[in-house]
Formats: structure tokens, sequence, C-alpha cells
């Protein structure tokens, strides 16, 4: 891959990376309700998921579940499904004391946000579409095909992981405004119907 080529990848990535998705919406959730060690743990989630989208788009399985529109309505079905339960999720949460927003009284494991972030990563049809119809796009034949996939797969998962802990970090940072409870409970209900609506979207991106 030559020099120019590689720019042209790298502003394309960062572009369709820090566009809002599930990702970032997540990010800003647990930025604002939970602290940047979560963010952190689930941004680390997300992009492992990402790296398991992009080995599956180089060994052409990727391939195979875009041509099989019956796989890929699973796929889709089921990350669709699961972003309008993190939704409700948020939807239908009790409202936290400002105590709760500094992640003091959070019963939930680091583990359970790493799977948190996986998860969106590994069900977003988003992604699988951009390492199969735009991958390809920027590989260089006359070179060996390996050493390309890592270095592009390195530079989107830093941009990733980045993206998500800036988006994260500003929403703590704007944290003193949810420690009003009736602020609380509307950005619980933006962010819940955000959620819903994103899993609605997915349902209608066509194979």
């Amino acid at each position: 891959m030559n020099i120019d080529t590689l720019i042209i990848y790298v502003f394309v990535a960062f572009f369709y990376i820090i566009s809002p998705g599930p990702a970032i919406l997540l990010a800003i959730y647990n930025g604002a309700v939970n602290g940047s060690k979560v963010v952190m743990v689930s941004a680390f989630g997300n992009i492992i998921g990402l790296m398991m989208l992009s080995i599956l788009s180089i060994s052409g399985l990727s391939a195979i579940l875009l041509a099989s529109s019956t796989v890929f309505l699973m796929v889709k079905i089921v990350g669709a499904f699961y972003l309008i339960y993190l939704g409700f999720r948020q939807l239908f949460s009790k409202n936290k004391s400002s105590k709760e927003i500094s992640g003091i009284n959070n019963n939930r494991s680091l583990r359970s946000y790493f799977k948190e972030g996986f998860l969106v990563a590994a069900t977003n049809p988003k992604p699988i579409l951009f390492f199969v119809a735009l991958f390809p796009q920027f590989l260089d034949t006359t070179y060996s095909i390996i050493p390309q996939f890592i270095i592009m797969t390195a530079i989107f998962m830093a941009f990733s992981f980045l993206s998500l802990f800036c988006y994260g970090y500003l929403a703590q940072r704007a944290k003193g405004v949810l420690s009003n409870i009736n602020n609380m409970k509307w950005f619980h209900r933006i962010s819940g119907g955000l959620f819903v609506g994103m899993g609605t979207s997915v349902l209608f991106i066509k194979n």
C-alpha cells in the first residue's frame, strides 16, 4: 500500500468512526452515568469486536455472510434487538442520585461492560459492510495482503478507541448537569429512545 492510498484510508476511516452510531451513544451514556473507567472497558470490548469482524472479512466469512440473505438477516435482527433492549433498559431504569452517577453504587462488573461493548460492535451490520465493501478498495495486490490488513485494522481500532474515549470523557465532564433527578430522567429517556431508534433503523439495512 502506498502512502497516498493509506492517507485516503485514514480520512475515510476517521470520518466513518466519528459519525454517530450505537457505540458512540453507548460511550456517551457510560461517560455521563458510569465514568471514564467504564468507558475505557466498554471501548476496549468494542474494538475487540471490530477486530473480530475485520478478521472475518479478511478470511472471506463476512463475504459469505453478506451473500447469504438469511444469515445476514439473522445477524441484523440480533443486532437490532440488542440495541432495542439497551434502549428499553435505559428507558425503564430507575433515576440515579448524584452518588450513583459517580459510580459509587454501581453493582455491575467491568466484565459486563466489556461484553456490552463487544456485542454492540459484533452484532452491528454496519462495520461488516465497511470491512467487506471498503477494505478491499484500499488493498494493493502487488504487496503482501496481511501486513496491509494489520495496519488498516490497527488504525481503525485506534481511531475507534480514541473516539469512544473522547465522547465518553466529554459526557463525563458534563455529568454535573445530570446530578439533577429530572435531568437524569430526561437523559435516560433521550438516550433510550435513540438506542431504540438505532435498533429499528438497523432492521432496514438491506443486503
